[in-house]
């Protein structure tokens, strides 16, 4: 099966995220699609696995299969949890809906390191174009501010806000360069020092409900064994714990 198939005919959770689902959009903002799809059980019974993520069809998106969504939503990855909070969903199915029901059993008090993390890469970033060219990518300073405010919120009060809501006129102000970098160094310095306080006593668990996630996985690829296909009798009895040749 061709992994613009997979995308094409199996995704159960699209949505639009960047910019658009951030609410920064401006005119001349890319539409960044990401999904989750369900590779049919029977392909992972071959040598060649079913691709963990596809790149397109078309462009700016992306999609993850299933399982490898769930790993990287359970280890606080920013991308992957804001993609489950999208505003904007395009598209799904029953299966999706149950995984958007789970989104509170993904976030726990990992998100403090995995955002840091993640923000001191991209300040770093910033401070050598500092260097280098005088100034920052003023975008990547904007969506970073963006980040470090999600993040402190989320610890705060254990949900996780895409939107920027009221924010969105100081922070478009960063990206058009209207803003001297000593004070975005400010701005990010105290929602830095605000996450941290907040991390201390934040209402999220210790550590996100892994059990939970992985019966929703066994159970999805268990219905997924037993759709029809090619090798029902097979597929169907190997399922239910019967062994092949018995009744």
């Amino acid at each position: 099966m061709r992994p613009e198939t997979l995308v094409r005919d199996h995704t159960i959770y699209a949505c639009v995220m960047g910019s658009r689902a951030f609410g920064l959009a401006t005119e001349d903002s890319d539409t960044d699609r990401r999904g989750v799809f369900l590779a049919p059980t029977p392909l992972f019974w071959r040598f060649e696995k079913p691709p963990t993520h596809v790149e397109g069809p078309g462009e700016e998106r992306f999609s993850w299969e299933l399982e490898r969504f769930c790993e990287l939503a359970l280890r606080a990855n920013p991308n992957i949890l804001e993609c489950l909070h999208s505003p904007l969903v395009e598209r799904v199915d029953d299966t999706g809906r149950e995984l958007l029901a789970l989104r509170g059993a993904f976030l726990s008090r990992r998100v403090h390191e995995t955002f840091t993390r993640y923000a001191h890469g991209q300040r770093r970033k910033l401070e050598a174009d500092v260097r280098v060219h005088g100034a920052p990518r003023w975008k990547h300073a904007m969506h970073l501010l963006r980040l470090l405010t999600s993040a402190r919120d989320l610890l705060r009060t254990g949900a996780l806000t895409i939107d920027v809501g009221e924010d969105r006129d100081s922070l478009l102000a960063v990206k058009r360069g209207e803003v001297p970098w000593p004070e975005v160094e400010a701005r990010m310095n105290r929602l830095v020092r605000e996450g941290e306080e907040a991390a201390a006593r934040s209402p999220l668990p210790e550590e996100p409900d892994r059990r939970r996630v992985e019966d929703f996985l066994v159970r999805t690829r268990r219905a997924s064994a037993l759709q029809p296909g090619p090798y029902d009798e097979v597929v169907q009895g190997v399922v239910r714990g019967r062994r092949v040749g018995e009744c």
